[in-house]
């Protein structure tokens, strides 16, 4: 498969966000006169470093992301920074309540009160059709929660919402899922794969 090229997609995502002034004004000053929302690539060596950390091999589109550019300055309305490889953490670290709050719901100390001693409907199983339906035909509300627990963090908490790669839904091309993660959803936005993710978002 031939790999993703990332600097004309990225530069011309840079001219598009850089034309709104909302933007403009949230970024670096040299990062509009140069028109450019990266950064330089991570090393080969600094990637290696982060897998090691994490015990995984990255996903070939995320990691070629990060050869190009250790790190993004805005991805739109919702997410203002994608990590370098050194910021680069398993959600659950910094996140743990968040993800609590999705898994363990009846411990959010909010009860509901069924009438005439009516039991709390069954909620219904995911089928794998389901989950695996992609664009519009998915259902952002409905995802196993539980993935939550081994997701890989890559992005800062921007607007109540961060980008996730999925390690326990992997292509044949050992691609990651992806996910837009967010409260206002409520659920998550899911990709095939982390390219999938940065094309639908500029879209």
């Amino acid at each position: 498969i031939r790999p993703f090229e990332w600097r004309p997609f990225l530069q011309q995502v840079s001219r598009d966000l850089l034309a709104d002034d909302a933007i403009r004004a949230m970024v670096p000053q040299e990062a509009v006169e140069s028109g450019w929302l990266g950064y330089d690539g991570a090393r080969e060596e600094e990637i290696v470093v982060l897998e090691k950390r994490l015990g995984v091999t990255l996903p070939p589109s995320y990691r070629s992301f990060l050869a190009e550019t250790n790190g993004w300055r805005n991805c739109g309305p919702f997410i203002y920074n994608l990590w370098p490889c050194s910021d680069v953490r398993w959600f659950q670290e910094r996140n743990q309540d968040w993800i609590d709050a999705y898994v363990h719901p009846e411990n959010s100390g909010i009860t509901i009160v069924y009438p005439h001693g009516q039991e709390p409907p069954k909620p219904r199983l995911l089928t794998d059709e389901e989950y695996l339906t992609y664009g519009e035909g998915q259902d952002a509300c409905r995802f196993h929660t539980e993935y939550l627990q081994t997701a890989l963090e890559i992005s800062d908490v921007g607007d109540s919402a961060v980008l996730l790669l999925n390690p326990r839904t992997i292509s044949d091309g050992g691609e990651w899922e992806a996910w837009l993660f967010a409260n206002w959803m409520p659920g998550a936005h899911r990709y095939r794969s982390f390219r999938e993710l940065m094309q639908g978002e500029h879209e």
